[in-house]
């Protein structure tokens, strides 16, 4: 089962302050989230994760029972543990967008 990817849009706005090198690989990482979104690091439970590119970390969050990918977040290595806590703290809010955004 094929999974749909998403991108919030604080996450399409960080992206465009990222090298290009990064650009081009968060593209192939979408197409591998697509056939198995558990491809990344575990970050405190299963459907919370991140993917790592050199000092950057792409970190998403799979939705089983919607069969989606929300990528939420990039950072540089040094404010890994600031964006894992803000993500937890708002996780109400990005399951309503998904579901918004599926509508």
């Amino acid at each position: 089962m094929h999974y749909k990817v998403f991108h919030s849009t604080t996450f399409d706005k960080e992206l465009s302050k990222y090298p290009k090198e990064f650009n081009e690989w968060l593209e192939k990482i979408k197409n591998q989230l697509i056939e198995n979104p558990y491809v990344g690091d575990q970050l405190r439970v299963k459907w919370f994760r991140e993917k790592k590119h050199g000092k950057f970390r792409g970190y998403y969050l799979i939705y089983d029972d919607l069969k989606t990918v929300y990528l939420v977040a990039i950072s540089a290595k040094n404010d890994q543990q600031i964006i894992i806590d803000t993500i937890w703290l708002l996780l109400d809010n990005f399951k309503e967008e998904i579901e918004n955004l599926l509508k």
